[in-house]
This record gives structure tokens, sequence and C-alpha cells, in this order.
């Protein structure tokens, strides 16, 4: 297969099998959304699903949050890890929407990137999702997917980031990245790989990873 027959047979394949995607973390705005997403790094969705419900019936708004202290939202948050700087950027973020942005979540990466907490990816996550703005946020399943699919060169996620959208049209860009991520999670793990379940590495996969797995 050409690199472009190789793309299109990946759509393809993700669009058959993921035809409806599901939204990974619960949420129910823009910024109970930000939120979310920034709990989520270096822990679970399942785990931030369980938490986020406490946290937003204390508050799911940024005047509401600034009401509680840095210490009442590291508590209830502690079970996804980081607590200390997650909650001092929640708290510090919601100072900064109700100060600048009116209390509502910008849409640009500048602006999303310049709050405290949140990276690129998170600023990603939350224009594609919660604004339907067309990025390409890359997780640990895409950018280890890109590299067994032979897509990028898997030194890091900038790369990785640039080359799926290099090589994928851009109005999929959204629907893939959630797609590639239930893949991963569902098909083509960092642990408990079984080639014979990963239909779309068995079919394009690199050769030095096929070759490393037969091994």
């Amino acid at each position: 297969m050409t690199k472009k027959e190789k793309v299109t047979y990946v759509i393809q394949t993700l669009q058959e099998l993921y035809p409806k995607i599901p939204i990974p973390l619960d949420h129910s705005d823009p910024y109970t959304l930000l939120i979310a997403v920034l709990l989520s790094a270096q822990s679970t969705d399942v785990r931030v699903n369980q938490i986020t419900p406490i946290l937003f019936a204390r508050a799911k708004t940024p005047m509401e949050m600034i009401k509680l202290s840095v210490e009442e939202i590291r508590d209830i948050i502690k079970p996804v890890g980081l607590s200390p700087m997650k909650s001092k950027g929640i708290h510090g973020l919601s100072h900064i929407l109700l100060e600048q942005h009116g209390g509502k979540v910008p849409q640009t990466y500048e602006e999303l990137e310049a709050l405290p907490a949140v990276g690129h990816k998170t600023a990603a996550v939350v224009m594609a999702q919660a604004f339907g703005i067309p990025t390409f946020p890359v997780d640990t399943h895409i950018h280890r997917l890109m590299y067994r699919w032979g897509f990028t060169n898997g030194k890091n996620v900038v790369q990785t980031e640039r080359d799926a959208k290099r090589l994928f049209p851009k109005e999929l860009w959204n629907d893939l990245h959630l797609q590639i991520i239930w893949y991963g999670r569902e098909y083509s793990p960092a642990r408990g790989w079984k080639l014979d379940k990963d239909i779309i590495t068995r079919t394009i996969g690199r050769k030095s990873v096929l070759k490393a797995f037969n091994s």
C-alpha cells in the first residue's frame, strides 16, 4: 500500500468501527470540559468521571469555583493525582476567566494555553470538543498508533501532531482524534498488545514494529 492508501484504509476502518463516537470525559459545557481535561493529565478518564460529579456538585462555574479554597478543591480531586498542581490551576484559571474573559472559556490556543495548568493538548481538546474547531490533540494512544502505523517517526508528540494534520483531511481531525483513542484502548494497547486483534497495525504497520512483535 502507498501511504495515501494506508491513510484511506485507516479512515474507513475507524469509521466502520466507530460510526458513533463516545466522548470520553463527562461534561455539560466548555468550562466543565476544561476542568475535566485538566484533571485527566496522568490519570484515567474513568477516574476523572468518578470525581468530577463530586467537584461540580460544589462548583460548576468559575464564580462558584473561586468560592472554594485551593485546599478544598485539592481534597476533592486527590484521587486523580497531581492534586496540588491541579487544584491551584483550577482555582487560578477560574479567576482569570472571570477577570479577563467574562467568565467564558476562550476559543484560541494562545488564550487557553495562557491559563494555569493548561497545556497544548488540553487546549486542543477543549477547542475541538467544546467549540468544534478542527484540532488534532495527540495523547499517548495517538502517539503510539501513529508510530506503529508508520505515519510518524515517534520522536515527540509535537511531530506526531504535525504529521497527523498533514496526512488526514482537516474536516475529519476531531472525529479521528477520538476514533484513534478508542481504537488504541480496545485493539492496540501499550500493554497486552495482541497483533491478531489489531487489524490496522497487522495490515499497514511499519515493518520494524511487526518484526519486533514476531521476534
